[in-house]
């Protein structure tokens, strides 16, 4: 399997730019040097991992912060366009990005560390800590998980959960759990379970290294059924019993915990519709597996910015967004926009960090092949 898409124009530069190396870096330098700092139109798009319009809505008074922002640091920006990536591959936005379709984009982890080569690591979101970070699934269950997510320093980190929802095999699951009884791969490989794109940190590559570390090598694509569905879609099924397995990041039950119980037939002010559930999504959505630490999302800039917009690739640029992006996140209107993915506030970010997770994306690769 061939895990990044690249497509035939963007193998084309690639080869065109190991020519004449000296060259190269030569013209870079003087397009860097000469780029215009007027950009029409800065285009930003942002991973599917939430609805749409709950995104687009919560992230709406970001254009007019950043243009003045950046403003302030040298830089005339007309409108800033705001998209989210199409279906629930994240990979749309990656390609975006390194094609210079989109200038800047929030990926997971998994999707800048897959797409490291054609992209710029600019910064790297915090979130709150969780109170509770044990890798023991049992503690992750029950009530009193309401009120896992705590006031305090910034982490850089966190963690995917494995859950086992309120359909008959979900149950089945969940009480091999509660009474602390072996969990085989014939149980899990029984379940039908709810994907993210294969770049999703939590929603694939840390459950496969789970699995692969539990059950002998056995990896997702091993798994007799398996759909790939965005968080929303994944919960909402779940609370249907049409699926009894879902991956999600640690906090996923608390971004679905009113609409778990609010009925089918009412939506919230975001549009979103209820999943008609009774009991609470913490006692009906049972972890029985918890992955290794995931670094961050990531927000990145393009490398092969299109004509007009060569700004974007300069280290100018890039100071200038870091700090603006840096300096709106610490507002509380800024707190409000960054939110829509629980981010806190950003770091600027380091390249380094994400190499054990390229060797994650290799191994997991390798396994589908």
């Amino acid at each position: 399997m061939n895990f990044k898409k690249i497509s035939a124009s963007l193998l084309a530069v690639s080869l065109l730019a190991g020519c004449g190396s000296s060259s190269s870096a030569a013209a870079s330098a003087d397009a860097s040097a000469s780029a215009s700092t007027t950009i029409d139109v800065l285009r930003m798009q942002f991973v599917p991992s939430r609805d749409a319009e709950t995104i687009l809505q919560g992230t709406s008074k970001l254009p007019e912060l950043l243009i003045a922002a950046m403003a302030e640091r040298g830089y005339d920006i007309g409108s800033v366009e705001i998209t989210v990536g199409a279906g629930s591959d994240y990979n749309v936005t990656g390609e975006a990005l390194a094609s210079g379709s989109v200038d800047v984009a929030w990926l997971p982890a998994s999707t800048y560390a897959n797409y490291s080569d054609e992209t710029t690591l600019a910064l790297t979101a915090t979130r709150d800590a969780l109170s509770n970070d044990s890798t023991d699934p049992t503690t992750w269950n029950g009530e009193a998980n309401k009120t896992t997510r705590i006031e305090g320093e910034p982490v850089t980190y966190y963690r995917g959960l494995m859950y086992a929802g309120p359909s008959e095999k979900g149950r089945m699951i969940a009480e091999k759990v509660a009474s602390g009884e072996e969990i085989t791969w014939e149980d899990l490989d029984s379940c039908s379970w709810a994907i993210a794109s294969t770049t999703s940190s939590s929603g694939y590559i840390f459950p496969t290294l789970w699995l692969m570390e539990h059950y002998d090598g056995k990896t997702i694509a091993d798994l007799s059924t398996t759909t790939q569905l965005s968080y929303p879609q994944a919960f909402a099924q779940a609370a249907a019993e049409a699926i009894d397995i879902v991956l999600c990041y640690a906090d996923g039950r608390m971004d679905y915990e009113d609409d778990w119980t609010r009925p089918t037939t009412e939506t919230d002010e975001a549009g979103n519709q209820g999943f008609g559930r009774s009991a609470s999504i913490y006692d009906e959505m049972t972890v029985f597996g918890v992955t290794d630490s995931i670094f961050n999302d990531t927000v990145c800039l393009t490398k092969n910015p299109v004509e007009g917009h060569e700004a974007v690739a300069t280290d100018d640029f890039l100071t200038a967004f870091q700090e603006s992006m840096i300096e709106i996140a610490g507002t509380d209107e800024g707190k409000e926009i960054i939110a829509v993915y629980s981010h806190t506030g950003y770091e600027i970010g380091d390249p380094a960090n994400y190499e054990s997770l390229k060797t994650g994306l290799e191994t997991v690769a390798a396994a589908n092949e």
